[in-house]
């Protein structure tokens, strides 16, 4: 039994689905070139939703927006992939003629199948599951409301990376884009901290229906000491909302050189003030 790290693609789709009409889709495993053998897989079906602000992940769950579980068929759920090799699975959806508008999300799961490795094949080591999310929008009368709660840029820090974050909330009965734009420039020299080459300081967040979710983002390649301007702007709904803060980035040990700096000086001219009116009253009593 050797190492073996399988990828799935695409990691997530989007499908535009009609009520009563029927969908195909694939989905790719790929066994890398570096493995040691035949990977032997089986694919499922399950529920996927989230909960809570953090976005935890329920996989097991059903509820009215986890349907489309039901209704997706994988059309070969085993199969092999040899060493630098991929396979594509297709499965379909059968749509209900009633199928209520809106967003509908599944996961299609491939795991390693252990039953069917032999001596061959390879097992999959640390990893139980790689999940390809279902996105799909049953046509009809969606709802798109939602609004920016939170955009947080931090005024001071005393440690990097630091942390951007917002709050978003859907209440609509469809998943929508939330796109941030982050730009960072040194506050004294202007330099360009971000984008760079290798960071445009834009990406997206997708808002599940009837949810709120909290978003953190961080921030790094700053300096340890210093001010940058951070402009943070999220659009979402049709609506752009920028903050733009100065940031003043204090490590601790800079504060508290600074309080022992200031405290040595207070003491200094407390002592000075002390020696001066001492000596005063000695030449006030000659």
């Amino acid at each position: 039994m050797g190492d073996n790290a399988f990828t799935v693609l695409p990691m997530s789709q989007r499908v535009s689905l009609q009520a009563g009409e029927t969908y195909e889709g694939k989905i790719t495993v790929v066994n890398p070139a570096d493995a040691k053998g035949d990977f032997n897989y089986k694919v499922s079906v399950s529920p996927f939703g989230v909960s809570g602000e953090d976005y935890e992940i329920d996989f097991v769950t059903d509820y009215n927006r986890s349907m489309i579980s039901k209704w997706i068929k994988i059309n070969e759920p085993t199969g092999k992939v040899a060493p630098n090799e991929s396979k594509d699975v297709t499965f379909t959806i059968t749509v209900p003629e009633n199928a209520p508008a809106g967003g509908q999300y599944a996961s299609i799961a491939v795991t390693s199948d252990d039953e069917a490795t032999g001596g061959d094949g390879v097992a999959v080591q640390n990893v139980f599951e790689i999940a390809s999310i279902v996105y799909a929008t049953v046509a009809g009368e969606t709802k798109h409301e939602g609004e920016i709660l939170e955009n947080n840029v931090p005024g001071f820090v005393t440690n990097v990376p630091l942390t951007l974050s917002a709050l978003i909330s859907n209440n609509g009965n469809v998943h929508e884009d939330a796109t941030f734009i982050i730009s960072v420039k040194n506050f004294f020299t202007g330099e360009v901290i971000l984008p760079t080459e290798e960071d445009d300081g834009e990406y997206s967040e997708i808002i599940m229906p009837e949810t709120t979710k909290h978003i953190d983002r961080e921030v790094s390649n700053l300096p340890a000491l210093g001010v940058v301007k951070i402009n943070q702007t999220i659009y979402y709904q049709g609506v752009a909302n920028t903050v733009e803060k100065d940031v003043f980035i204090c490590p601790i040990w800079f504060l508290v050189l600074v309080i022992i700096t200031i405290v040595a000086i207070i003491t200094s001219v407390v002592m000075t003030v002390r020696h001066h009116r001492k000596k005063s009253l000695k030449t006030r009593n000659i």
